[in-house]
C-alpha cells in the first residue's frame, strides 16, 4: 500500500521558519527520524519512508503555496493513487496554536494551498491534517502573520506536534482515517497554554507576620 503525504509550505530560506511552512516542518522531522534525505524531483522535494509494509512518499511542493495543486496532481497521477491515499498537512489560522484536526474531506477553510489542490484534483475527498497557528493579528495583517517567523516557544513545540501527526498518518494506514481521527483530534494542550495556566494559578507567597 502506498500513500502520498504532502506537507504544504513555501520554498526558500526566508520562509523556512514561518507559520505557513508547518507542513514542511513535519515532513522534515519525519525524514530526519527515518534517516532518509529529500531529493529534488518534478514539482518538489521527495523522500520515501516505510512502516509495517506501507510506503509513504513525502512531498514538499516547490510550486509555492498557491499552486500546490500542480505538484499534488502530478504525483497522484505518477503514483497511480486513489484520492483516499492522499494526505495533506497544512497550517490553519482558524485553530489555536498546537491544535490538530484530521478530516477525510472538506472545504479549504480559506487556505489557498488546500483550495488549489481541490481545484486541480476537482475533488475535496482527500484527507487533510490541519495544524493550528492561531490568529493573533490585526485586521489586514493576515499575510504578515502567516509569513512571520514562529516564536521561540512555538518552535519548541514543533517536535511533539510533528510526532503526533506522523503517528496519525501511520494510523491512517493501519486502522483507517475514522479511527485515526478519534485519536489525533483529541486535543492535547500546547505547552504554551499549560505554562499560562500554571502561571495564572500561582499566588504570591504570604508575608510573615511581624
Amino acid at each position: 500500500m502506498e500513500y502520498l503525504v504532502v506537507g504544504l509550505g513555501n520554498i526558500g530560506a526566508e520562509y523556512a521558519s514561518t507559520r505557513h511552512n508547518m507542513g514542511f516542518m513535519v515532513l522534515d522531522a519525519w525524514a530526519q527520524a527515518s534517516n532518509v534525505l529529500f531529493k529534488t524531483d518534478r514539482y518538489g522535494d521527495v523522500a520515501e519512508v516505510s512502516f509495517k509494509g506501507r510506503w509513504f512518499v513525502l512531498l514538499k511542493p516547490n510550486t509555492y503555496m498557491n499552486l500546490s495543486g500542480n505538484a499534488v496532481r502530478y504525483w497522484m497521477q505518477k503514483l497511480h493513487l486513489p484520492l483516499e491515499n492522499l494526505i495533506v498537512i497544512s497550517d490553519d489560522i482558524n485553530l489555536p496554536f498546537g491544535s490538530l484536526r484530521m478530516r477525510p474531506n472538506g472545504s479549504s477553510g480559506g487556505h489557498n494551498g488546500l483550495q488549489d489542490i481541490t481545484d486541480k484534483l476537482e475533488s475535496d475527498q482527500w484527507t487533510r491534517i490541519r495544524i493550528g497557528i492561531g490568529n493573533d493579528f490585526s485586521r489586514g495583517r493576515q499575510v504578515d502573520y502567516v509569513l512571520g517567523a514562529l516564536s521561540a516557544e512555538e518552535k519548541a513545540e514543533i517536535p511533539q506536534l510533528a510526532a503526533r501527526i506522523i503517528q496519525g498518518v501511520k494510523d491512517i494506514s493501519t486502522i483507517g482515517v475514522q479511527r485515526a481521527m478519534n485519536t489525533l483530534n483529541t486535543r492535547q494542550k500546547a505547552a504554551t497554554e499549560v505554562k499560562k495556566e500554571e502561571n495564572a494559578g500561582k499566588t504570591l507567597p504570604e508575608l510573615p507576620e511581624s
